[in-house]
């Protein structure tokens, strides 16, 4: 079973805007994209890759039809929260130097600009 991950503003409607679409390209994301989806630069993605790891961290499913904007804003901090701890066991380093990756960018952004999640599969 496959699983594409889709940024949007209602459960019915995965168009973004401009505005939208310009701050996941300005995010400098690149995720694994699918048949429908794309590489995280358009606010989608190949969610089965990433669905094991995402309930691991936050306790939420990709596998859910629709993930309102609260929920992806607690998923995203829950994933900023884990790559903070995970790179201060590694290294002493700045907190603000730390790169996060990719998936930890796309829910940001879509924390920032109040999206939720669509899972199609």
């Amino acid at each position: 079973m496959g699983l594409d991950t889709f940024a949007a503003h209602t459960p019915e409607d995965i168009e973004l805007t401009e505005d939208d679409l310009q701050a996941f390209k300005d995010a400098n994301i690149s995720l694994c994209g699918g048949i429908f989806s794309g590489d995280g630069c358009d606010g989608s993605f190949r969610g089965k890759v990433y669905a094991e790891y995402v309930l691991d961290v936050t306790g939420e499913s990709l596998y859910s039809e629709w993930l309102p904007p609260d929920t992806v804003t607690e998923m995203y901090q829950s994933m900023a929260a884990y790559e903070l701890a995970r790179a201060l066991e590694v290294e002493e380093m700045d907190p603000m130097d730390l790169a996060h990756s990719g998936l930890c960018k796309f829910f940001k952004v879509c924390s920032e600009r109040g999206l939720g999640l669509v899972g199609w599969s």
